[in-house]
């Protein structure tokens, strides 16, 4: 049964991240500029979307114009890359650690403009660019087994694939894995479980789908709410699906809940951040 982990209603809820070490859920709302998790509510002063862990005190977080490490214990705040910093236009969106160390983070534009995003991937010390002309990014992650990453532009309506090299990067074109074209659906966050079955957030669907390695479609988990964006898995044995969801543009005591509930799935420990 799905439940209520936090009722605060998020305008945009994103970016859910289990710190292993913690054993605690962050997450955003990027166009309130918080940060949220241990009780905790941590405002910026603009927007933030998504972040991954670099060790027990310590998370890199992606914001509008920058990457920077941010102590949980103290606030402090440390300037790693710039991100986008001379683009008005766009903001950061979802974004994972991979495999390997790096962290890949997609941008989109604050009013969603056509093509005005792109995939990045930080990785030592570098941002370097991916994938660009993308509209709304989002549904960046790996498979176990390291040998693909996902992604997607909601706005495509179709989930890519692209294999990955020995050091995380892309080394041959996307193709398409999953196409919700037919049936009108919007994915947007999501994760890989220890399986290789992909947990996609739908927006506008009040779900998230489950599909298997093949992209077979296995069956979805509801919630209340109607813009689910991204799932993640935490909790002792990560057997817990975290769901965030928004309430921008809705009215509705559910909008912008983040909920929870026990699968029989296992989630991936979530990757390490190398600086």
């Amino acid at each position: 049964m799905v439940k209520v982990f936090d009722a605060t209603q998020c305008a945009l809820g994103e970016g859910p991240l289990w710190h292993p070490e913690r054993h605690s859920l962050f997450w955003f709302d990027i166009l309130e500029m918080r940060l949220y998790g241990e009780g905790s509510v941590r405002q910026f002063d603009e927007h933030v979307s998504a972040a991954g862990w670099v060790d027990h005190d310590t998370l890199l977080i992606a914001s509008e114009t920058q990457l920077f490490s941010y102590n949980l214990e103290t606030g402090a705040q440390t300037h790693i890359a710039p991100l986008e910093a001379d683009n008005a236009v766009t903001r950061s969106n979802d974004g994972r650690a991979d495999p390997f160390g790096g962290f890949w983070i997609g941008s989109m534009g604050k009013q969603a403009e056509k093509y005005a995003g792109t995939i990045h991937r930080y990785y030592r010390g570098a941002v370097e660019v991916l994938f660009e002309g993308i509209t709304v990014s989002n549904a960046i992650c790996f498979t176990p087994d390291r040998k693909f990453a996902l992604y997607t532009d909601t706005h495509s309506r179709r989930v890519m694939r692209v294999a990955l090299d020995a050091e995380g990067w892309p080394k041959d074109a996307p193709e398409v894995f999953i196409d919700t074209r037919i049936e009108g659906l919007n994915p947007d966050g999501a994760v890989i479980d220890a399986q290789g079955c992909l947990w996609v957030a739908q927006w506008g669907a009040s779900r998230v789908a489950r599909y298997g390695s093949d992209g077979v479609f296995m069956g979805a988990v509801s919630i209340a709410a109607k813009q689910a964006s991204c799932p993640a898995f935490g909790g002792p044995d990560l057997s817990t699906l975290y769901i965030t969801s928004a309430a921008v543009g809705l009215d509705g005591p559910d909008e912008g809940k983040t909920y929870f509930i026990e699968t029989q799935a296992q989630g991936q420990r979530e990757h390490r951040v190398i600086l």
